[in-house]
């Protein structure tokens, strides 16, 4: 099979990192470079593989997005309870006073 060339640039340090992780595991630096790639190929296509029906059901939404209907107007208004609710609950995330600093905690 024929080989073909490719040629890369990098630092110096760079280069002899590579270099000497390559002769600890037994290969020239060539062969080094190919079973990094080649391995990073693989850990990449199983990913890609493991979110393909993810990756599909975001492109179809977002193909039908521009064709959805907003329904602004159906959306009820809070209740009192519901108000309170979700002030007691910012209340905990940012403090009383909406500073930041939970009560006890410096601003």
């Amino acid at each position: 099979m024929a080989k073909t060339r490719i040629s890369i640039s990098l630092e110096r340090e760079q280069a002899e990192r590579i270099r000497q992780h390559a002769e600890r595991a037994g290969l020239d630096v060539s062969a080094y470079l190919v079973h990094a790639a080649t391995r990073q190929m693989a850990e990449t296509e199983a990913v890609e593989a493991q979110f393909a029906a993810v990756d599909a059901l975001i492109a179809a939404a977002e193909a039908e997005a521009p064709n959805a209907r907003h329904a602004d107007a159906a959306v009820p208004e809070l209740t009192e309870r519901e108000r309170q609710e979700v002030e007691a609950a910012l209340d905990l995330v940012y403090g009383a006073d909406r500073s930041g600093a939970r009560s006890g905690e410096a601003a």
